[in-house]
């Protein structure tokens, strides 16, 4: 009887078990999914999910300077210009300017000139900027006032300061309208040597005055530039500012469009520069303070930061036009909705790929790029090289966008150096041969997963100037059968036989010729690249020797010369090719002025068309001046053109208004999310799957029972 009850209970135990999970199983599907990462109440908002692997370091517009950075300010603060989301070529349009600046050009007394005056009579150029009435910033305590009109913050006490451990600690926000005043103190502050802006070098050679200006602020507090003048730019008008800048230069404008030029509001300096802040990160590097679509509601670079749409935000449009296939593609759905569309940007630190690889499959982030790891899983190579999503992407609905982007990968020659530099016919014969041998085309298969285009010259594509169909390098590629083919290594033995060097012997050192490759990749991850580097110049019979050492003695070895071969890279910061022939320009060098010329190169007449070039606008003259300027790179050959790297992008169908722009960072509030039809695919995605449990415990009770039954018995026999 004791024996039957006990496999009575046991049995009970076991239908308690199955139910429980049934149970458990069913309210699982009435909930969200038990995987989710995010809290219920984001998943019923317009939310736009991305990741960070890297802690910005800096948010203040007049030193941020970096891609990482630019992700989130652009989002925040408005410079008066931006770029044309859908036209293309890129275009510049107002953002916060009431129309495009008035340009002047003016002789040396001030006097105004005549629409076409000779270049050498342009002592001066004025910009003179409009922005647009009603503008407010967003909500903040640096803003904030009492009843009787004081900044509620501005005199903090130290208890006040030591109370605080968040700029969310002062409850108290306010917000005032933007003014050309502030535009003006934006540019000074750039000028201010306290804060160090990356860009205050450049700007000394054209905004009149700005360098003076920074050698009078000195020491001053920031706030005491409000009441200091700056020849070179001042507010006309609640709504109006000029800057002036020495000479003609057209590129100016698009400075225009970038964050440094952003307002800031003297209000934030002293708010944030009372002593006791800055030790508890409550800084404008932490805090930005803007008039843009978005503000900072949360910077936890341990976990996740948080943008949330300003209440405050002017009004903005979606465009109206595009390029012709834009309608077709269904870019012009949302053409003069307010902006912007999404309500909540969630950016969550992810350090490693797979796991944010597998979240975007689930649906939990909206898009992705492609890491080396996931490639193969994403992206399939058609019989003709042409690229696809693979059949599991497909089934998903997600979207693959590529783009080349506006960047160049190359190896440098030092030209200052005594083998691989010079204008000597040997010099440029090694460096020729070496540009054969080096084959970009697999680096780029190797290293890439092919996500690249070989570079034939200084130009990347989307550069005016870029010549796609006649623009090869001749010294390094060929046409063979109506494509464009490297030369045979044979050519470039020849080239070394040529230069002296016959077989890679040195006839110095009756031994292979030696040459050094200066880097920062040191690690074991690097090793593969630095002995695809070695093999490269073994086909030559040259040694190559790696010369491994970190960032800042690199640079130091940049800076003085001491670098004979490296590999260097640069982002455009506005699409002209000044922008990029100017990294070869003689003067400047950066072992003798300390500028982007890595090389050191100089060539008196690539200087010579490079002055007449940069200051033209866009021509027919222009345009042979730069192919002229493209040959003689190409036979010189300080560079070994590179690559130029290709973008690949992931995004899931519930994603709308996507189009490369590859200049413009204030994407986010073009961006509309399909919140509906993403609910709809996590769930699908993410059902839980409970039967697997179900039976583990089913099986675990009958594995007990015989346990049990052993134990009762031997109970029963040890009674006995």
């Amino acid at each position: 009887m004791k024996m039957q009850s006990c496999k009575v209970r046991v049995l009970v135990l076991m239908l308690s078990a199955v139910f429980l999970a049934v149970s458990v199983s069913c309210t699982a599907r009435e909930s969200e999914q038990l995987n989710n990462p995010y809290s219920e109440d984001e998943g019923k908002q317009a939310v736009l999910y991305g990741s960070f692997s890297e802690r910005p370091k800096h948010f203040d517009p007049a030193v941020s300077y970096n891609a990482n950075e630019y992700a989130f300010i652009a989002q925040i603060y408005e410079p008066p210009f931006q770029y044309h989301y859908l036209k293309r070529p890129y275009q510049l349009v107002p953002l916060t300017a009431a129309r495009m600046p008035e340009v002047i050009h003016l002789n040396q007394k001030g006097e105004k000139l005549d629409y076409g005056a000779n270049d050498d009579d342009i002592a001066f150029t004025d910009y003179r900027i409009e922005i647009q009435p009603g503008i407010r910033y967003q909500p903040h305590p640096a803003l904030a006032k009492n009843a009787q009109g004081d900044y509620e913050y501005h005199r903090l006490n130290p208890a006040q300061i030591e109370s605080a451990a968040s700029l969310n600690d002062f409850k108290a926000t306010g917000s005032r309208e933007l003014t050309a005043e502030d535009y003006v103190y934006q540019i000074k502050r750039l000028a201010h040597p306290k804060i160090q802006s990356p860009i205050a070098e450049i700007m000394k050679n054209y905004i009149v005055g700005f360098d003076d200006f920074s050698k009078q602020v000195g020491d001053k507090p920031k706030a005491a530039l409000r009441n200091l003048p700056m020849v070179g730019t001042t507010a006309l008008s609640r709504y109006q500012y000029r800057i002036r800048i020495k000479g003609k230069y057209p590129q100016f404008i698009y400075w225009l469009a970038m964050p440094f030029f952003s307002p800031m509001p003297w209000e934030a300096d002293v708010f944030y520069d009372q002593a006791g802040l800055a030790d508890k990160n409550i800084t404008l590097d932490w805090f930005p303070l803007g008039t843009g679509p978005y503000l900072m509601a949360e910077n936890n670079p341990n976990r996740r930061m948080v943008l949330l749409k300003n209440p405050l935000f002017h009004l903005e449009t979606y465009p109206t036009e595009g390029e012709a296939e834009d309608k077709q593609k269904g870019l012009l759905v949302d053409a003069g909705k307010k902006l912007p569309f999404i309500d909540k940007v969630v950016f969550m630190l992810e350090k490693e790929t797979i796991p944010y690889w597998t979240k975007f499959l689930q649906g939990y982030y909206d898009a992705s790029g492609i890491a080396s790891d996931s490639f193969d899983q994403a992206i399939q190579f058609t019989g003709s090289g042409d690229v696809a999503l693979t059949p599991t992407l497909l089934e998903k609905g997600i979207q693959l966008q590529t783009s080349v982007a506006i960047s160049s990968f190359y190896m440098g020659f030092n030209m200052l150096d005594a083998t691989v530099g010079g204008a000597t016919e040997q010099g440029r014969k090694l460096r020729q041969a070496i540009a054969i041998a080096v084959d970009y085309e697999e680096y780029i298969s190797i290293f890439t997963n092919g996500r690249g285009v070989v570079a034939q010259g200084v130009l990347p594509p989307g550069i005016y100037g870029f010549d796609e169909k006649t623009g090869i390098n001749p010294y390094v590629y060929e046409w063979q059968t109506n494509k464009v083919q490297r030369k045979k290594i044979a050519d470039a033995r020849q080239l070394m036989t040529e230069a002296g060097y016959a077989n890679g012997i040195d006839p110095k050192t009756k031994a292979a010729l030696i040459l050094y490759f200066d880097t920062t990749a040191a690690s074991i991850d690097d090793r593969p690249r630095m002995n695809w580097y070695r093999k490269q110049f073994e086909k030559l019979g040259i040694k190559l020797v790696i010369r491994g050492t970190d960032y800042n003695r690199f640079q130091e070895k940049m800076r003085t010369g001491n670098a004979q071969i490296f590999v260097w890279g640069w982002n455009a910061d506005y699409p002209d090719p000044e922008n990029f022939f100017f990294l070869l320009y003689g003067a400047n060098s950066k072992v003798q002025h300390g500028g982007e010329n890595a090389a050191n190169y100089h060539n008196p007449e690539f200087d010579r068309l490079f002055e007449q070039m940069r200051n033209m606008d866009n021509s027919e003259q222009r345009y042979r001046i730069i192919q002229q300027m493209q040959e003689i790179v190409r036979h010189d050959a300080p560079w070994v053109f590179g690559y130029h790297p290709k973008n690949f992008s992931l995004f899931h169908h519930w994603y709308k208004n996507l189009k490369p722009n590859l200049m413009a960072n204030n994407q986010l509030k073009y961006t509309r999310i399909d919140t509906t039809d993403r609910d709809t695919k996590r769930q699908q995605w993410n059902e839980p799957v409970f039967w697997p449990l179900v039976l583990g415990g089913a099986v675990f009770v009958l594995m007990l029972i015989p346990a049990v039954i052993a134990y009762r018995r031997r109970i029963k026999e040890t009674k006995l």
